[in-house]
C-alpha cells in the first residue's frame, strides 16, 4: 500500500536562497527519495516556490513536492509499496540531505 511520507525543514536563509539551493541540489534528494534504488525523476518547477515531481522504476511510481517558505521547506512524497515499508528510514535520509542543503555556508 503506498505511504505518504512529509518532512518539514527549518530554515534562515531566505525565500531567495532556500530556492536557490533546492534548484541546485534536488538531485541529492531524489537519490534518498527512491531508497537508493534505480528511479528516473522527472520534475516540474509549478511555481518558483514549488516543484513537483514523479520517479518512475521497477513498476513502482514516487509522487512528491516540494514547497518552499521563507522559514521552512515541506517536501511531501508518496512512497509506493515496494519502498512503504522503509519510509521511516527515506524520511530520515530525506531529512538529513535537506539539512545539509539548508545549512548556513
Amino acid at each position: 500500500m503506498p505511504r505518504p511520507v512529509t518532512v518539514t525543514l527549518s530554515h534562515d536563509l531566505g525565500l531567495e536562497e532556500a530556492r536557490a539551493r533546492f534548484r541546485d541540489g534536488s538531485g541529492k534528494l531524489q537519490q534518498q527519495l527512491s531508497g537508493g534504488m534505480v528511479f528516473k525523476f522527472s520534475e516540474n518547477w509549478e511555481t518558483e516556490d514549488r516543484l513537483t515531481f514523479i520517479a518512475k522504476g521497477l513498476g513502482q511510481t514516487i509522487t512528491g513536492e516540494i514547497d518552499i517558505f521563507p522559514q521552512h521547506v515541506r517536501i511531501t512524497a508518496t512512497l509506493p509499496n515496494i519502498l512503504a515499508s522503509i519510509a521511516e528510514t527515506i524520511a530520515g535520509k530525506v531529512e538529513k540531505e535537506g539539512k545539509l542543503l539548508l545549512e548556513k555556508k
